[in-house]
């Protein structure tokens, strides 16, 4: 069984850009592309698709901006600009596909119903459980 694209990831064409590391933290581990946007509250790819589709040094510039908001590793924030030029070179050129996104409705064919219901009628049947419980072990 094939799996659905949006599980294909491990395919990704931001793959070189996502993985390759911006440097080394204070903590001595390497922070990759992928964990410092996540950090910094970015979809990795939805943030690398974005990039890919400016100039390579608007991309750089852009990118910059978001490594001088993370803490120093052992980069200096004035050589943001510079680690972004050397990443920003990884990304494909502006015709590679975003991720696709796939909504829960599409996949089922049915529509979302809140969650809410279903929530507190297992915690309800839960409860009855529980006091069933007591009443038969007591």
């Amino acid at each position: 069984m094939a799996l659905r694209p949006e599980y294909l990831l491990g395919h990704s064409a931001y793959n070189a850009f996502l993985f390759a590391s911006v440097g080394e933290e204070r903590s001595g581990l390497s922070l990759t592309v992928l964990t410092a946007l996540t950090r910094l509250g970015f979809d990795p790819w939805h943030e690398a698709a974005r990039l890919s589709d400016l100039p390579k040094e608007a991309a750089a510039r852009a990118f910059g901006v978001a490594i001088a908001m993370l803490p120093e590793g052992n980069w200096k924030a004035s050589e943001a600009e510079a680690i972004a030029a050397r990443l920003v070179n990884l990304l494909p050129g502006r015709s590679a596909p975003a991720v696709p996104l796939v909504e829960a409705a599409s996949i089922t064919g049915r529509k979302m119903t809140p969650r809410f219901p279903t929530v507190l009628l297992w915690g309800v049947l839960a409860v009855a459980l529980f006091f069933l419980g007591l009443h038969f072990l007591g």
